[in-house]
């Protein structure tokens, strides 16, 4: 294209790209072309996550001649309501009390039904925290601090699920065994790297392939101090359900890689190259970002691997390992975006945005925020040190205070980070 690439353009295509990739996983869509036949007797609904709520209100308006009940809990702030279909509420990503309740009460939901019933299941990213349920003889205090020390410990999302699993009383297919002998259809909107659907949400529908012997070898390996009662569990106790143990019919109805694509269809109709590195990118997020930086300048300095105006677009969930000092603000998209910055070092023409599908980066107000070829001078000048920030795990206060956060509130769906990021052409490129 030959416009000129001011900030402002920059800006909104980027904010464009993101909100696009959201609105690939609208569950109004998603769920309405993945429903199965209406059932010949009742249709219990249950359901974990961020957009467990959407999705009921999706099968709610659907079917309005099917006897429909049950419960799905969802993040506080991300509630609409269902018709039959409960709605309820929790904490998220430590679980509280309305956690535990909601778990209890969506195995009472799935009890004393029969084969003619069918069991709907709907789970989205978050639907760990919010239906926890301690195997005894945990806590739901003692559930709580080994939430916190996985958070904190630098694991992925699947290597604690797997934890979450074992110490759980509904997750790894024991909400499934609940349901026998009713007929269970589980509609997944994946947040994860690699759309396994038995890692959302913890799979309470689905067998788990993980061992206890793997849950303690994660533990192990990332120094994660539990609870007595929480070793406990894992030294001994009932295990997860295996495969063979409940049938299994589960369909992924929105994944990231789907909303990757869609960023990368209304790039290329802006006339812009669109590379799609990956939707299952893991790691620290700050180094991600000095990776990511260091790719940016060879498109913009050298044209590999594809030429200005570009667009490189990835998904996955990152990490940030905090350990037992004291931390700032922010989520692993702001760090990202922080250690991009200091990377690029105010390298021109390059733009990027980065944040959270669900709305929420982290435990902040924000989903994520944008980095401008200025970021850093505008830091200077606001008397911002952005490595010390970064050091401190302060990204948050970094762009909130440059007014480059990006708010979007509850998007009611989740398919984990997008990231773009935008390289226009040098002059040497163009002449």
């Amino acid at each position: 294209m030959s416009a000129v690439w001011t900030d402002a353009r920059a800006r909104s295509l980027l904010r464009q790209l993101f909100d696009a990739a959201i609105a690939s996983a609208d569950p109004r869509i998603a769920v309405t072309t993945h429903l199965p036949p209406k059932p010949s007797g009742r249709c219990i609904v249950v359901g974990a996550g961020k957009a467990s709520a959407a999705m009921a209100a999706v099968v709610d308006a659907a079917w309005p001649d099917v006897e429909l009940s049950g419960v799905v809990v969802t993040r506080h702030g991300h509630a609409v309501p269902a018709g039959g279909v409960e709605v309820l509420e929790a904490s998220h990503p430590v679980p509280d009390h309305s956690s535990e309740a909601a778990a209890l009460r969506m195995l009472d939901a799935v009890r004393g039904l029969t084969k003619d019933d069918l069991v709907l299941a709907l789970m989205s990213g978050g639907g760990s925290a919010l239906m926890a349920l301690p195997a005894p003889p945990m806590t739901l205090a003692d559930k709580q601090a080994v939430n916190r020390a996985l958070l904190a410990s630098g694991a992925t999302i699947a290597e604690m699920n797997v934890v979450r699993k074992h110490l759980s009383a509904i997750k790894g297919g024991r909400l499934a065994l609940a349901a026998r002998p009713a007929r269970l259809l589980t509609l997944v909107i994946s947040d994860i790297p690699g759309d396994d659907p038995a890692a959302i949400a913890s799979g309470p529908t689905l067998p788990d392939a993980s061992t206890k012997a793997n849950a303690r070898e994660i533990v192990r390996r990332f120094g994660i101090k539990l609870p007595d009662s929480a070793q406990a569990v894992l030294d001994g106790g009932q295990d997860t359900a295996k495969p063979g143990d409940i049938a299994e019919d589960v369909r992924i109805i929105a994944a990231p890689l789907t909303a990757l694509d869609a960023a990368a269809q209304l790039a290329k109709r802006e006339g812009l190259s669109a590379v799609v590195l990956g939707d299952a990118i893991e790691g620290e997020a700050r180094e991600l970002g000095t990776m990511m930086a260091g790719i940016a300048r060879s498109v913009a300095q050298h044209g590999h691997p594809v030429k200005a105006p570009a667009v490189l677009l990835s998904g996955g969930e990152t990490t940030v390992s905090i350990g037992h000092g004291r931390a700032g603000r922010g989520g692993r998209n702001t760090e990202f975006l922080l250690g991009l910055a200091v990377a690029l070092d105010g390298a021109a023409g390059i733009w990027a945005i980065a944040g959270d599908s669900d709305g929420i980066d982290g435990t902040e107000d924000a989903a994520g925020a944008l980095v401008t070829p200025d970021t850093l001078h505008r830091a200077a000048a606001s008397q911002l040190d952005a490595r010390a920030l970064l050091t401190a795990h302060d990204s948050y206060t970094f762009f909130e205070r440059l007014g480059d956060l990006v708010r979007t509130g509850p998007t009611l769906t989740n398919v984990n980070d997008i990231r773009a990021v935008l390289i226009a052409p040098t002059r040497q490129q163009t002449s």
